[in-house]
């Protein structure tokens, strides 16, 4: 699903190329600061070599690895962020799974009445701003507070804002939780990844195993929260939903909670400290920047209904800062500038998929909620859980297609290439919806869904998994928390323009809706493919 973790092996201490976990997740959810989970892993080797002592486990001689093999031949220190991990996910998919739903059902409903092109608005500005809010939870961690701090504080954030959905009346409520939940996630998808990658020296054998048990707890929240949330919105309402995504969100905090102390001191480390004549400065531009907000939401121009735009141009602005950044620097040679500008085609090929595939939370919610027949032997299922089926086949397929890539070593596909046939496949999927458009109320079979979203999980595992390991690869030496940081910027921006996509989705007339953002998204994949040469020689020598 958008925004699932992926973990990366660190580069080595000269800088070479870093070379991919074989875990083919998503981003939202995820997605996550794979630049960090490098560092990291690097600095727990650098320190066990500098002191001589096992800097990052209980056990080890001197390479930095925890070699305990307590939680299924991986460090027993893995458990407690394979569940926080698992928990977020569950509180994140679980509220996620029913919030659009409630902002536009009627108040006698339980809902909030709010028009629906205005929720789908407010739904893909929440989505942009969380993966907005990894920069800024990476950049706390690396200058203040080291990642396993803000992963602990973020969860924190996380729980307050389930509650506040839960127990808080109104859109009040709405803004409230939604707000806190978006920093909160952003601070914990930035940092686990980090975390767990502390566990781990550079050359630890079992490092693709823990990311990958550590996936599945990812999924597993990912499959399990819209099941239990959405049955409680069916069966006893919305905020009993919101509160089943707090409960989760607490126990796996609790865990977290008493096992935190047993992580390795190197997941405390600060990276690189914001020098403290400095710390006034940037705690006046913070406070600054709140304060602008709440003047532009008190004055208007800042409302409901142009949510999705506000991010959507506030991403770009800082999509266009950041590359000028690092193209016009003169720390770069020119072979590093070549292949920054080759990382653009990626960049707009990859809005172009999040802006399709993140519409699960938006389209294909509305579309679950009117046009799909949910009924089984009788039953009506719950809107949320067709939220719960993608994660089953990321499940499934991510080890086919990481044998896959394996089995093909250097013969498999370019990066570009990856990217041309993850949008295509995507733009297939949106075309596969036209069978049943313009049907009569709950028409679509079941059975469409689930294939539908077969085809998204494919798409999905060709273009999101090698997204942050052709970034760190084409990254300059000196960029490569601002290259990561443009890979989140392409998701945000993609996700914010679901968003704002969705406003022109109409029921009782689907077919352009389909037809036309199915159709440019081929273009683009066949745009992509068409370019691979010239893309490849701009990208020199990274594949």
């Amino acid at each position: 699903m958008g925004g699932r973790e992926q973990g990366f092996q660190g580069d080595d201490a000269t800088g070479g190329e870093r070379k991919p976990e074989q875990v083919p997740v998503g981003p939202p959810d995820g997605a996550t600061a794979a630049a960090a989970a490098a560092a990291d892993s690097t600095r727990t080797g650098t320190v066990a070599e500098t002191s001589g002592t096992d800097a990052a486990g209980t056990t080890a001689p001197s390479d930095g690895a925890d070699h305990d093999t307590r939680f299924f031949g991986q460090p027993w220190a893995l458990a407690h962020i394979f569940g926080v991990g698992m928990w977020e996910r569950f509180s994140f998919y679980g509220m996620q799974g029913i919030l659009l739903i409630y902002m536009y059902y009627s108040v006698a409903d339980g809902g909030l009445g709010i028009p629906e092109a205005t929720a789908t608005g407010i739904v893909g500005a929440y989505g942009g701003t969380v993966y907005l809010s990894t920069i800024l939870g990476a950049w706390v961690a690396d200058r203040l507070l080291g990642s396993e701090r803000v992963l602990f504080y973020s969860a924190w954030v996380i729980m307050a804002g389930h509650i506040a959905l839960a127990l808080l009346p109104s859109v009040w409520g709405l803004g409230v939780g939604l707000i806190l939940v978006a920093v909160g996630s952003g601070g914990l998808k930035a940092n686990a990844t980090a975390v767990v990658g502390t566990l781990y020296s550079a050359k630890d054998p079992r490092r693709d195993a823990g990311f990958s048990l550590f996936y599945l707890g990812i999924n597993l929240g990912a499959f399990l929260g819209p099941i239990v949330t959405g049955f409680l919105q069916s069966n006893v309402g919305f905020h009993w939903g919101f509160g089943a995504a707090a409960i989760g969100m607490a126990i796996g905090l609790t865990q977290y909670s008493f096992g935190r102390k047993q992580l390795p001191a190197s997941s405390r480390i600060v990276a690189n400290p914001l020098p403290p004549n400095r710390r006034g400065v940037m705690i006046g531009i913070g406070v600054a920047g709140l304060v602008l907000i709440v003047v532009l939401v008190l004055t208007g121009v800042i409302r409901a209904d142009n949510l999705a735009g506000i991010v959507i141009l506030v991403t770009l602005a800082a999509t266009v800062a950041y590359f000028s950044v690092i193209v016009s620097s003169r720390a770069i040679s020119g072979d590093d500038r070549s292949r920054v500008i080759g990382f653009i085609p990626l960049f707009i090929v990859n809005v172009g998929f999040w802006s399709l595939y993140q519409q699960q939370f938006t389209v294909l919610t509305i579309y679950s909620d009117k046009q799909l027949d949910r009924t089984i032997f009788g039953w009506e299922m719950p809107v949320s859980w067709v939220n719960s089926i993608n994660p089953i086949f990321v499940i499934i397929l991510s080890g086919v297609f990481a044998a896959i890539w394996t089995k093909l070593g250097d013969r498999a596909p370019s990066a570009p290439v990856k990217f041309s046939l993850g949008a295509m496949i995507m733009g297939v999927a949106f075309l596969l919806f036209l069978p049943w458009a313009n049907g009569a109320p709950n028409s679509t079979p079941l059975l469409a869904i689930v294939m539908i979203l077969f085809v998204f999980t494919i798409a999905e595992l060709f273009i999101s998994p090698p997204g942050l390991s052709v970034t760190t690869k084409l990254a300059p030496e000196r960029f490569h928390t601002q290259m990561v940081a443009l890979y989140f910027l392409s998701i945000a921006l993609g996700t914010a323009i679901a968003g704002w996509l969705a406003q022109f989705y109409n029921p009782e007339d689907e077919v352009p809706y389909f037809t036309i953002l199915g159709g440019i998204a081929i273009v683009l994949g066949l745009a992509l493919l068409a370019s691979v040469k010239p893309v490849l020689k701009l990208m020199r020598g990274v594949r």
